[in-house]
């Protein structure tokens, strides 16, 4: 049995997904979180709970902020409830996180009882609607099969993608050359990718590192 943490600040969105959730069996609770502080109390107590969050109506600071909350909270799955998405968003939770699902407001009721039920068990679940994006032309094994990487593995992902020796980045986190190098050697294995230009590829289009930054 699963307990489900409904953070939406939009009286009929939430009172729509209460009834949905309300004639979904497998649920123990639904529990009403009204902002950020109210989540995380129940996340405490709840840390394997499902959180269906409206995210572009939440008062979360921004995507940084909930991929903070999933890696705090890993025993949790997040199914991401809005009217709209920036792919850039959509890369960066897709890349970041196995526990989130995506779907959409206007999706048809079919649709939104299924993305519960698959974050229920803990499956991902992306909307039709972007499943025809251009992020599905992405390769599939970028969008989940390959392994996540772990935050240490991102920031020296980052300072490769940004031009950093393995010198450098062992001298910038304090760390020793071995020990970069064995990270460098694991990135490059989750990634199945071969040269720093490849990390860089896949730094960009994950969001690790935007365009600006690269280009500076």
């Amino acid at each position: 049995m699963k307990t489900i943490i409904l953070a939406d600040n939009q009286d009929i969105t939430r009172a729509g997904i209460l009834y949905i959730c309300e004639r979904i069996p497998g649920i123990d609770s639904i529990l009403e979180a009204e902002d950020n502080k109210q989540l995380l109390r129940l996340l405490s107590i709840y840390p394997d709970a499902v959180i269906v969050l409206d995210y572009t109506l939440f008062d979360l600071a921004g995507v940084d902020e909930l991929i903070i909350l999933q890696t705090r909270f890993n025993h949790s799955h997040w199914l991401l409830f809005s009217d709209e998405l920036s792919e850039e968003f959509i890369r960066k939770i897709l890349f970041s996180t196995e526990t989130a699902s995506i779907v959409m407001k206007d999706a048809a009721l079919d649709e939104i009882q299924k993305a519960i039920h698959s974050a229920l068990t803990s499956q991902r679940f992306i909307s039709d609607r972007i499943s025809g994006s251009s992020v599905s032309k992405l390769p599939a094994k970028e969008l989940g099969e390959r392994p996540i990487l772990t935050v240490t593995e991102k920031e020296i992902l980052k300072l490769i993608a940004s031009g950093k020796t393995t010198k450098e980045i062992a001298a910038e986190r304090f760390s020793s050359v071995h020990t970069v190098t064995t990270h460098r050697k694991n990135i490059f294995r989750k990634l199945e990718i071969n040269n720093v230009h490849e990390a860089t590829k896949y730094a960009l289009r994950a969001g690790i590192i935007d365009s600006a930054e690269y280009y500076i």
